[in-house]
C-alpha cells in the first residue's frame, strides 16, 4: 500500500486539527471526508480503522513538536530555553482554540487503545525529559527556581503548561502559558 499521497497527508493534518480542536471521541471519518473531500472509503484505504489514524496522528504530531523542542539551541542558558519552549507551546493554541494533541488524548486516555495510550505516555515523558535537563541546568546557572529533584519538578511544570492551554483556550487569551514561565524564573 502507498503509504505517502497528498490526500493520505491532508487526512492526516485534517485528523490531528481535529483532535486537538475536539478530542478522540468527537470526530468521525466523516468529518474527515467532508474536509478532504473523499468518500470514507478512501480514508479507510489508508487507515482502516481510525485507531490507526490516531496513533499516527500521535506519532506525527510527536515528531513534530519534539523535533521543535530538540532544534531548541542547548548552548543557550536555561531559562531563554525555557521561554523558547513557551513560545513553542503558545503555538499549539493556534487561533486560541486547540489544545496539545496529546493533552488533549490524555483526557480521553480511558477510551484510547494501548497503543495510543503509550504514544501519549512517551510524548509526555519526553517533554519531561528535556524539562528536567533544563530544569537541572537552571538550578546550576540560578536563573530557575526549582524545589525538589529536577525530575519532579518537569513533571508538575509539565502538568502546569498542558494545563495552561486548557485555561487560554477557556479564556481566550495565551498571557497564561507566560504565568507558567514566569513561576520558575528566578528574580533577577
Amino acid at each position: 500500500m502507498n503509504t505517502t499521497s497528498p490526500v493520505r497527508d491532508q487526512i492526516l493534518q485534517h485528523a490531528i486539527t481535529l483532535i486537538m480542536l475536539k478530542g478522540y471521541n468527537a470526530f468521525s471519518y466523516r468529518d474527515l471526508s467532508t474536509l478532504v473531500g473523499v468518500k470514507t472509503s478512501s480514508i479507510h484505504y489508508y487507515f482502516p480503522a481510525k485507531d490507526d489514524l490516531v496513533l499516527e496522528a500521535v506519532h506525527e504530531y510527536s515528531r513534530d513538536t519534539l523535533g521543535a523542542v530538540q532544534a531548541i539551541d542547548s548552548d543557550l542558558p536555561a531559562d531563554v530555553k525555557l521561554a523558547s519552549y513557551t513560545k513553542l507551546f503558545g503555538k499549539i493554541l493556534g487561533n486560541g482554540d486547540q489544545i496539545c494533541l496529546c493533552g488533549m488524548l490524555a483526557a480521553d486516555i480511558e477510551t484510547l487503545p494501548p497503543e495510543i495510550r503509550a504514544a501519549v505516555q512517551a510524548f509526555f515523558k519526553s517533554n519531561e525529559a528535556w524539562l528536567a535537563k533544563v530544569l537541572a541546568q537552571g538550578a546550576k546557572e540560578k536563573s530557575l527556581i526549582v524545589n525538589g529533584k529536577p525530575e519532579a519538578a518537569a513533571r508538575s511544570l509539565y502538568a502546569a503548561y498542558q494545563g495552561s492551554v486548557l485555561a487560554s483556550r477557556l479564556f481566550q487569551t495565551k498571557t497564561r502559558l507566560g504565568d507558567v514561565e514566569a513561576s520558575v524564573k528566578a528574580p533577577r
